[in-house]
This record gives C-alpha cells, sequence and structure tokens, in this order.
C-alpha cells in the first residue's frame, strides 16, 4: 500500500473538532491548535513540521518519526518519547508543558527546551550532550546514567543531578543550581 505524502499545508481543525491524520509523512507542515490528546499517532512521520498550541497529552508515538519538529505552546503530557523511531530523531520545545513525559534511552543531542516545564520527565540514558534547558521547570526530572556532556542549565530551576552518576563534563550550571547537584550530600549551602 502506498503511503500518504502531505508537504505544505497547514492544519486548524474547526473549534471542538478532533484532527484525524491519514497514516503516512507530513514534511514542511504546520499544526495550530489541533487536539491529538489520547490518538494513535504510530507509524507518522513528521519532518521540518511546527506544532503550535497543541495538546499532543497521551498520544501513541511508537515508530513516530519527529526530523526537526517544532512544538511552541504545547501540552505534551505523559509522551513516551522513548517509544519514537529513532533514526533522526530531532525536535525543539518553546513554551511546552512536558510533565511526566519520558525521553528514556533517546539521543537527542543539541535538542533546545525554551521556558516548558518539565515535571517528573524522565531523562534515564539519554544523550542530551549539547543540550541547553532555558528557564526551565525540571522538579523531580530524572537524571541517571544521563550524558550532559556540554548541556546548559544556567537560567533553569529544580533540577537534582547527581554528577556521580551523570556525565556532566564541560556542562553549564549556575550558582543558584549548585544545590541540585550536592542534594545527596545533605549540606547546606549559605550565601
Amino acid at each position: 500500500m502506498d503511503t500518504e505524502y502531505i508537504t505544505d499545508q497547514t492544519f486548524e481543525p474547526t473549534d471542538g473538532e478532533k484532527l484525524h491524520l491519514v497514516k503516512g509523512e507530513y514534511e514542511n507542515c504546520r499544526f495550530n491548535n489541533c487536539d491529538f490528546s489520547n490518538c494513535d499517532l504510530s507509524g507518522i512521520r513528521f519532518t521540518d513540521c511546527t506544532f503550535n498550541a497543541c495538546n499532543l497529552s497521551l498520544a501513541k508515538l511508537s515508530q513516530t518519526a519527529f526530523r526537526d519538529a517544532v512544538f511552541i505552546n504545547c501540552k505534551m503530557l505523559g509522551l513516551q518519547f522513548d517509544t519514537c523511531a529513532p533514526f533522526g530523531l530531532s525536535f525543539r520545545f518553546e513554551n511546552c508543558i512536558l510533565n511526566h513525559s519520558t525521553f528514556y534511552g533517546t539521543k537527542i543531542k543539541k535538542t533546545r527546551f525554551k521556558d516548558s516545564n518539565l515535571l517528573e520527565t524522565d531523562f534515564s540514558q539519554c544523550d542530551l550532550s549539547e543540550s541547553i534547558f532555558l528557564s526551565c521547570d525540571l522538579t523531580n526530572a530524572i537524571f541517571d546514567s544521563t550524558l550532559l556532556l556540554k548541556a546548559d542549565f544556567r537560567t533553569s530551576v529544580n533540577y537534582r543531578i547527581d554528577p556521580e552518576n551523570n556525565r556532566i563534563k564541560k556542562a553549564k550550571f549556575s550558582l543558584d543550581g549548585l544545590p541540585g547537584l550536592l542534594q545527596k550530600y545533605d549540606i547546606e549551602i549559605v550565601r
């Protein structure tokens, strides 16, 4: 069966209408105010696509391909990015809510997270080398055996990263973030 190939289209459903995508490849498409919550997006390929003000919470992402995808002002609760197609997996997030999502074991170097909430998000065994967390809230985010080489956390808050359990060589942190690196030692940091 032939795969649908959709390019250079903008999808804007009418109020309250749920958008159902055909399985296929979407290239250079824009999705505005779309509700994909609890939808099955498995096997769909998104290349150079932008999602603006969309709800993707609890969508199924088995072998979904995101290549240079951009998410702006999106609600993305409980997503399992670890089930996405790994080849070329790359995206950028701005002003998104990614709480309770998992990136377990993904290789997503140079990913940019800006003004986003990543509460209880799992980054275990993830390669986040050279990624930027710009003004993000990382309350209870999990970093376990995570590659954070040259990652930048200087403007983010509430992270807890064990330097002995994660590779953080040349990663950047602010002085205010020191407690998040030293918490396991139960020491008091005073100014």
